[in-house]
C-alpha cells in the first residue's frame, strides 16, 4: 500500500480520538536531535552538505510527485540527525541523496529506475551500493519510515475550523502544503515538532485566506490540549520570517509566470499588505 502523507499510521480517512493521540505520541520519534539543529545553525560546513544534497534530491526527483522529494529530504535530515553528518567523502553526499529518493520512491510506490533517478551526468553508483547506503539510513532510521510530517496533522487541525465549503477547504490546504513544503529548508523551523509547524504553517494561510475569521481559527487551536501555544507563537514568527524573506525577494519583480488560480490567490492575498503590515501581524497576531 502506497504510504501517505497526510495517513502514516493507517490508511482510514476517518480521524479517530485514540488514532489522534497515537499521532502526538508517535511524532516524537521523528523528531531532529538538538545537536544536529545546533550544528545547522553554527557550522557553515553542515549547512552545505545539507544544502547540496537537498539540491541533489530536488535534481533526482525532478518530474516526479512533489511530496517523494519532500519524504526524500525527511529521510535525509532524520539520517543525519541520527548519524551525524559525513565530511570525509565528497561524494557521499550523492550517493545519500540518490538513495533517500529511492527509498521514498519504494514508500509512494512510484515505478522508477536507478537510471532514471541517477540521469546521465555526474556519479553513477550500482544497485548493490545504493542498497548498502539503503540499509545504513534504514538502520539509522529504526526503519521507521512512514515519517510522521506536518502533513499528517492537518486533517486534525482543519477539522477544527468548521470549513464546509469544498473550494475554500481546497484552496486553504493548497495554501498550507506550499508553506509547509517550503518550511523543510528553513533551518529555524528543523526545532520544531512536525504537529506545532502543521498549526503555525495553517494560521498563517488563514491569516492571509480568511482574515476576518482567523481569531475562531486561532480559538480552535490554542484551545486543542495537544498545542503548545508558546512554541506555536515561535514557530509562527519563524514562518512569518520566511514568507516576508519570499516577499522581499519577489516584491517589485516584473518576471511573469503561469500561476494556478491558487497561487493567484494566494499573491493576491500577500501583494494587498504592505511589507510592514506583515510584520506588524507577526508580532500582534497572538496578543
Amino acid at each position: 500500500m502506497e504510504f501517505d502523507l497526510e495517513n502514516p499510521l493507517t490508511s482510514s480517512q476517518v480521524l479517530h480520538s485514540h488514532s489522534v493521540a497515537s499521532l502526538f505520541q508517535a511524532e516524537n520519534h521523528h523528531m531532529l536531535s538538538t545537536d544536529y539543529c545546533g550544528s545547522l545553525d553554527s557550522v557553515d560546513c553542515d549547512v552545505s552538505f545539507r544544502r547540496r544534497a537537498i539540491s541533489s534530491i530536488l535534481q533526482l526527483s525532478c518530474g516526479f510527485d512533489p511530496f517523494l522529494s519532500y519524504l526524500a529530504i525527511n529521510y535525509l535530515d532524520r539520517f543525519l540527525s541520527a548519524s551525524g553528518i559525513p565530511r570525509e567523502k565528497p561524494w557521499i553526499t550523492r550517493l545519500l541523496a540518490v538513495s533517500c529518493v529511492s527509498l521514498a520512491a519504494k514508500m509512494k510506490k512510484t515505478e522508477f529506475s536507478l537510471a532514471d533517478f541517477q540521469g546521465e551526468g555526474g556519479l553513477i553508483f550500482d544497485s548493490e551500493t545504493i542498497m548498502r547506503m539503503e540499509i545504513l539510513i534504514l538502520g539509522a532510521l529504526k526503519w521507521r519510515m512512514r515519517s510522521v510530517t506536518p502533513f499528517s496533522f492537518l486533517s486534525f487541525f482543519i477539522s477544527l475550523f468548521k470549513l464546509k465549503d469544498p473550494p475554500l477547504l481546497e484552496a486553504l490546504k493548497a495554501r498550507v502544503t506550499e508553506i509547509i513544503i517550503k518550511s523543510q529548508k528553513e533551518i529555524k523551523l528543523l526545532q520544531f515538532n512536525p504537529s506545532t509547524i502543521a498549526a503555525s504553517a495553517l494560521l498563517y494561510a488563514c491569516h492571509e485566506l480568511f482574515p476576518l475569521q482567523f481569531p475562531c481559527f486561532m480559538t480552535a487551536i490554542s484551545n486543542s490540549s495537544y498545542v503548545n501555544k508558546e512554541k506555536m507563537l515561535c514557530c509562527y514568527n519563524a514562518v512569518t520570517e520566511m514568507e516576508i524573506a519570499e516577499f522581499d525577494d519577489l516584491y517589485g519583480s516584473t518576471v511573469s509566470r503561469i500561476r494556478s488560480p491558487v497561487n493567484v490567490l494566494d499573491r493576491h492575498c500577500l501583494s494587498s499588505e504592505s511589507e510592514s503590515d506583515v510584520k506588524r501581524r507577526k508580532i500582534s497576531v497572538f496578543l
